[in-house]
């Protein structure tokens, strides 16, 4: 328990912060795992536009610090490289 009001307070903005982060950080996983799922069915054009709201989500994240921004920079790299062995694979009709 907090001795002090500002260590109570802290408490307060650390619980509101946690919940609010886990809400963050389990979007994420939602939205990369579309992304997964897309590109395992060989969806590529659903693969791209799940792409592009999951790199927004995930650039806004790191800029938040919710996650560390390389972090961030290393999974959209990931899944794009995915997108494009996808399309290397199966040409596009």
């Amino acid at each position: 328990m907090p001795n002090t009001k500002s260590a109570a307070k802290r408490l307060r903005q650390n619980q509101a912060q946690r919940t609010r982060n886990r809400a963050v950080k389990s979007e994420l996983r939602t939205l990369c795992k579309r992304v997964r799922e897309a590109i395992s069915a060989g969806d590529a054009a659903k693969a791209e536009t799940d792409l592009r709201t999951a790199t927004k989500k995930l650039d806004r994240a790191g800029a938040r610090k919710v996650i560390h921004a390389n972090s961030a920079a290393r999974i959209k790299s990931r899944l794009s490289a995915q997108i494009k062995t996808l399309k290397a694979k199966k040409p596009a009709t």
